[in-house]
């Protein structure tokens, strides 16, 4: 693997005034990671709240990500990693502006992005966009799907992609938890790496469909990971479902029918499943890869439906 030389400290940008910060009882000392902006003694994200509505014909995320972090005595900015996003505003939990500043870019790790905090607020809003460039973001038509009706969008944030469509601490030594609200055109499922609060969708006063969902374990950044499009769902057992293109889900959930069997094998040898469910997502036949292990749904590439389950052992690659 290519090693990047270690990166400079940030020059002091020209914004409000930081105070001293709260105190937290305990910063554990994470190993430096050269393709992190991130100065994770200092303060680090420990939570992600995102609120976000995808652009089709933009091709383009826009909303809003809610960062809890904690930090140590004295610490009076924030460092995140972004790449090839607008970042349109900063404030913290009472909607008060906070000064901020983007350095400059690297083509590969981005840029910096630093905010000054608050003396007594843990909480930040950054309201963002992304490029129609997010290397994390892929956006296929609807010629590029089985069903030809709709277009399809997928993230792949590994390994240091996230941060071209969520603004964070973009390094797997710092895990978070996270939650989001996904607005989707009528007609498109949202589903992510993540609980589906709400499996099914709600209107909101746009007409758009509204999807929710909660992770509550810390899990690295790169493992954030959302799709949308013209899917269907088939449960398999209590726990596990396939999602996949309608024209395609019901063969998906004849050859993986076997995966609360993979489930139970895995159990014996390693103890309980602790992720609650485990769902698949076979993704349509453009998808350039052979699987991601994204907690509680597994992205599958369409190229295991055999038909007579012979390749079906890319679930076990991904559950363990």
């Amino acid at each position: 693997m290519r090693r990047f030389a270690p990166l400079g400290m940030i020059a002091v940008f020209a914004c409000t005034p930081m105070t001293p910060g709260i105190a937290v009882q305990s910063m554990a000392q994470l190993p430096h990671d050269d393709h992190s902006y991130a100065q994770l003694e200092e303060a680090r994200v420990t939570h992600v709240s995102l609120d976000l509505t995808p652009n089709f014909s933009a091709q383009r995320i826009a909303g809003t990500a809610r960062l809890t972090i904690e930090r140590s005595p004295g610490a009076d900015s924030l460092i995140l990693d972004v790449r090839d996003l607008t970042i349109k505003s900063v404030t913290d939990s009472r909607g008060q502006v906070l000064g901020f500043r983007i350095g400059a870019a690297d083509p590969i790790l981005g840029s910096p992005l630093a905010i000054a905090l608050a003396s007594t607020d843990n909480t930040i809003a950054i309201d963002y966009e992304t490029s129609p460039a997010a290397a994390a973001v892929q956006w296929l038509t609807a010629a590029q799907t089985a069903g030809r009706k709709m277009p399809f969008l997928f993230t792949q944030g590994e390994s240091i992609l996230t941060r071209t469509w969520v603004p964070t601490q973009d390094t797997p030594s710092q895990r978070q938890t996270y939650d989001a609200t996904i607005h989707v055109p009528e007609g498109m499922r949202a589903v992510m790496s993540a609980e589906h609060v709400a499996p099914e969708g709600v209107k909101d006063s746009h007409g758009l469909s509204v999807y929710s969902f909660r992770m509550e374990h810390p899990i690295p950044p790169y493992l954030i990971a959302l799709s949308i499009g013209d899917l269907a769902f088939r449960p398999i057992g209590s726990r596990t479902g396939v999602y996949a293109e309608p024209t395609v889900v019901d063969k998906a959930a004849s050859e993986f029918v076997e995966v609360d069997q993979m489930i139970a094998a895995a159990e014996k040898l390693f103890g309980p499943y602790r992720w609650g469910r485990y769902d698949i997502l076979v993704l349509p036949p453009s998808f350039p890869y052979g699987g991601m292990e994204n907690p509680t749904l597994t992205f599958a590439t369409p190229t295991v439906l055999a038909g007579d389950r012979s390749l079906v052992s890319l679930v076990a690659h991904e559950l363990a």
